[in-house]
């Protein structure tokens, strides 16, 4: 169902593209060959290395009080008989950049479905909060650039946004369009000249400002969810992240300027940079689109 699914799959091939070669470039479902070949020793030894006590985090938030959870735990432990031993790194940090990747699957499907982006940031870099802002301005929202130069202005795609992901020592940011045959390059010309135009400095009026406002409201409005609390919660832990508090979330949003955007957006999505994934009918036809991203994806493209 997942593979049949070209607007999700692409998200893989995308990581793969990214993070060759590496843990993080793997799809987390698995594949069908690993699935259908790993035994039940080999999944029991994976059990007891990875899901051991020292591994666990357990995060809370509601109607709970501290001590009567850490009770519970405690007693939930002694019940197990399990040693509170350390466990061990289930993945190898990323020790440098690997060079990006170009990543195609053919499918029979009525539109291409494209993904373009690059490693970002970990989830402790202070630079976290302009990129949260970068994502808001380039396609994170339906008043974003991309949305509206490729969506409302020319209805070339009707989804067309951009993401980002943190991880502990690394992070990926991209853009996902899904559109026609007949558009897929001019849809990577437009993200790439406006990606420039942002890593230029040339913001428009009042923009950098509604994107600080629209990403502290989504903040505010996110931590009326209980379970999005306890999950901030359990990231800051496994992450080992400082937990900030709202005040000092919202002061660091206030605090980036245009100068320090456009520097990010720079270097984080430099031509050079840039991987590729798709998902569509006829690989020649977007290796070709791709290609106008830039020189190394050109090179990449034609091999």
């Amino acid at each position: 169902m997942y593979e049949d699914t070209p607007q999700e799959l692409v998200h893989d091939l995308f990581s793969e593209a990214v993070f060759p070669g590496h843990p993080l470039g793997r799809p987390v479902i698995g594949t069908a060959e690993v699935i259908s070949s790993v035994s039940h020793r080999a999944l029991s030894g994976y059990h007891r290395t990875a899901y051991a006590p020292g591994n666990v985090v357990v995060a809370a938030a509601g109607n709970i009080e501290h001590d009567r959870l850490v009770a519970l735990l405690q007693r939930s432990e002694r019940r197990a008989g399990a040693p509170a031993r350390a466990g061990t790194r289930v993945r190898r940090p990323l020790a440098h950049l690997p060079e990006p990747g170009l990543r195609f699957q053919r499918k029979d499907t009525e539109q291409y479905h494209l993904c373009l982006g690059a490693t970002g940031i970990s989830r402790s870099d202070r630079r976290r909060f302009a990129a949260s802002l970068l994502d808001s301005i380039l396609g994170g929202s339906a008043s974003s650039r991309l949305f509206q130069e490729i969506r409302e202005k020319r209805g070339m795609a009707y989804a067309v946004y951009s993401f980002g992901a943190q991880y502990t020592d690394t992070g990926a940011i991209g853009v996902y369009v899904g559109t026609r045959e007949e558009n897929l390059g001019s849809c990577v010309e437009i993200t790439v000249e406006q990606i420039g135009e942002i890593a230029a400095g040339r913001l428009r009026r009042g923009e950098l400002e509604r994107a600080k406002e629209n990403l502290k409201g989504r903040i505010v409005l996110s931590l009326e969810s209980t379970s999005n609390r306890m999950s901030r919660l359990g990231k800051s832990l496994v992450t080992d992240t400082e937990l900030l508090t709202l005040e000092r979330v919202m002061a660091e949003i206030d605090a980036v300027d245009e100068d320090e955007l456009a520097e990010l957006a720079g270097v984080l999505l430099a031509p050079e940079r840039l991987a590729a994934a798709g998902v569509g009918p006829d690989e020649a036809h977007f290796r070709s689109a791709v290609g106008r991203a830039s020189s190394t994806l050109g090179e990449q493209a034609a091999a």
